[in-house]
């Protein structure tokens, strides 16, 4: 598990080894697909603890991190107590797979469909959400995209408005012409 320098390497996650990462990763793993479906699904490695950091001072056994499919990552591991909760867990392997994306893959990810600015994680009511903190004056604030692992949905319906917006527009025109 260390390589000649003494450097621990990164050993994949197993399913079912942290279920709830496992499910937060797989509605992440929706929303990178549905608009970057070239770079194939986000996993979890995980590292061991560093000799000095033992469990009686809150630090887990190993460090585990959202990789790229060739197991590059980037950022923070996983937090341990943000794999109790769904909704924790959720926002914090939402961030961690951005950090990657963005690092590894030099991405932005996600992106606002409105706004085409990159969105953030977050959490609103207990659940985790992208949000976008808006356009460049008041008009167009920031607001909640979707919730995670819905992204998709959202961008469609925003598509279908804005198609039924030009629809509208140009029978308007025709009926003036």
């Amino acid at each position: 598990m260390y390589d000649s320098f003494g450097t621990p390497r990164p050993r994949t996650v197993e399913p079912g080894e942290y279920p709830v990462w496992d499910e937060a990763l797989a509605l992440v793993n929706h929303d990178l697909s549905a608009h970057l479906p070239d770079r194939g699904p986000l996993r979890l490695v995980a590292l061991p603890a560093w000799p000095e950091e033992s469990a009686d001072d809150g630090h887990a056994a190993e460090h585990v991190y959202v990789a790229l499919p060739d197991g590059r990552w980037h950022g923070n591991d996983l937090p341990p107590d943000a794999g109790a909760e769904p909704g924790t867990a959720l926002a914090a392997v939402a961030e961690a797979a951005q950090d990657t994306v963005l690092e590894c893959l030099w991405q932005v990810w996600p992106v606002c469909a409105e706004h085409r600015l990159g969105m953030h994680p977050g959490q609103e009511d207990g659940q985790a959400v992208w949000s976008c903190a808006g356009g460049n004056d008041e008009r167009e604030p920031g607001h909640v995209q979707a919730p995670v692992g819905k992204l998709e949905e959202s961008y469609r319906s925003r598509r279908e408005r804005r198609k039924q917006r030009k629809e509208n527009k140009q029978s308007k025109q025709n009926q003036r012409g």
